[in-house]
């Protein structure tokens, strides 16, 4: 992709997308099943879009994520933290 689309998506979302990229690198072999990995996950997804995530929301995400089994993405966390603003 073209590099300028990049940036531009940096300066609207203040999101290094150097961070994004890692993420979803570190996404493709998690295993969801696992309580600390998906914790693991929601806690990077929240640092990098700058969120905080009470307690009770984190163990929210952790318990759908583990128990549905399925992959998950970083827009279906993103998605989460931004639903429950």
């Amino acid at each position: 992709m073209d590099q300028q689309f990049f940036k531009n998506i940096e300066k609207k979302t203040g999101v290094n997308m150097k961070d994004i990229f890692e993420l979803a690198n570190s996404l493709q072999n998690a295993n969801f099943s696992d309580e600390k990995t998906v914790r693991q996950v929601v806690k990077r997804v929240a640092q990098i879009a700058n969120r905080r995530v009470p307690k009770e929301l984190e163990d929210q995400i952790v318990k759908t994520i583990v128990h549905s089994g399925k992959q998950i993405d970083f827009n279906t966390i993103a998605n989460m933290l931004n639903n429950k603003k």
